[in-house]
């Protein structure tokens, strides 16, 4: 008995050390995996390289179409945002970095919601584009959408969940030796990755300097926010909340930053 009571011990005296060198693994590869961001001008803590960004969004895209219904049959829709799109990212913001963008209508009529993936695959669903009236508008929702790739917000949050609990199915699927299972895993976590408020604040305004760069009207971008909240009734019921923080706050940033335009967007 003595002997069985000491060997558990030891087992969960083992496990425990085993537990502090993966923690302190964890925390070592975390604070080492700094890397500077040109277009933010910060700092950031990433796991995957930016080849990995882009194996991931590209691996993702087709499950992630899948899961909306697939793409809009309408391709005047498609073109129009493609067009959107790409007159985005041929500025000077963009240009230089290393991110494959594409521009995609999903045919989702009930969903409300645009999102990003790693390394540019970039979605609007035909309900979110349905509430839109202009093309200024939508150039707004894909402005935001953009930047989160610019910003590597997916990247940073894949990053801090690998310290915490080990998303360690990101790397798997970017490097291509990913099962079914762990990808549509990684895609789920995807889906429903939630931006902190510094992120959206970000996004809503350097996609403010790119809408300006780009010629589109920025005031759109308010636009868009009430359209969003007329939609969802406040909070309430709209898919794009679930991802993304209520602009309860965030219309009066906006209008800070077109007011500051000139000192606040890159030069």
């Amino acid at each position: 008995m003595f002997q069985t009571r000491r060997s558990a011990s030891g087992g969960g005296g083992g496990r425990l050390i085993i537990g502090i060198i993966i923690a302190v693994i964890s925390l070592i590869s975390y604070f080492a995996s700094q890397s500077y961001n040109p277009v933010t001008g910060e700092n950031q803590y990433l796991s995957l390289t930016p080849e990995q960004e882009i194996a991931l969004g590209l691996q993702s895209a087709p499950q992630m179409i899948q899961e909306f219904g697939g793409l809009h049959p309408d391709d005047a829709a498609q073109s129009a945002v493609n067009e959107i799109g790409s007159r985005l990212i041929n500025t000077d913001i963009v240009q230089g970095t290393p991110w494959r963008f594409s521009f995609s209508v999903l045919d989702d009529p009930e969903t409300v919601n645009a999102f990003a993936l790693p390394g540019g695959p970039t979605f609007i669903t035909s309900a979110l584009l349905n509430e839109l009236e202009t093309e200024d508008e939508v150039a707004g929702v894909m402005a935001h959408e953009i930047v989160h790739v610019l910003a590597r917000h997916s990247a940073q949050q894949i990053a801090t969940n690998d310290l915490t609990n080990g998303l360690i199915g990101a790397v798997g699927v970017a490097s291509g030796d990913a099962g079914a299972a762990q990808t549509a895993a990684v895609i789920g976590q995807l889906i429903s990755m939630r931006y902190g408020r510094e992120d959206e604040i970000q996004s809503d305004t350097l996609g403010v300097c790119l809408m300006i760069d780009a010629g589109y009207d920025p005031n759109a971008m308010i636009e868009v926010m009430r359209v969003l909240e007329a939609a969802g009734g406040g909070s309430g019921g709209l898919d794009w909340f679930s991802t993304h923080p209520s602009p309860d706050n965030r219309v009066a940033r906006i209008e800070e930053t077109i007011a500051n335009a000139d000192s606040v967007c890159p030069s």
